[in-house]
């Protein structure tokens, strides 16, 4: 599955094809993410305590900032796993208003 995912984080865009990747399997996805959860220290947004999927993404999108998504290989790894995980081909994280538009 191509798809597209663009992120907005520290006021800056970034683009990213998952074209000529071999697309992840969902549960690889969901895994990817709850690594980079864990590792970047991330915390939920809500006070529940409740994560949504889409909330893990965008907040792992914030925590992980414009220098994160500078690197290339970090940046295709995220754009691969959100978009399988999501399920979505077209995909908008927007970290700076903590939104994700499909």
């Amino acid at each position: 599955m191509r798809s597209e995912v663009n992120v907005i984080v520290e006021g800056k865009e970034f683009s990213f094809s998952t074209e000529g990747r071999e697309p992840l399997e969902n549960d690889v996805a969901r895994k990817w993410l709850d690594d980079q959860f864990v590792a970047l220290e991330c915390e939920p947004l809500r006070a529940s305590g409740k994560l949504l999927l889409a909330d893990k993404v965008v907040v792992i999108a914030r925590e992980a900032g414009s220098k994160r998504f500078a690197d290339a290989a970090w940046a295709a790894a995220f754009a691969a796993a959100a978009s399988a995980a999501l399920g979505k081909k077209l995909l908008q994280v927007d970290a700076d208003t903590l939104s994700v538009t499909y």
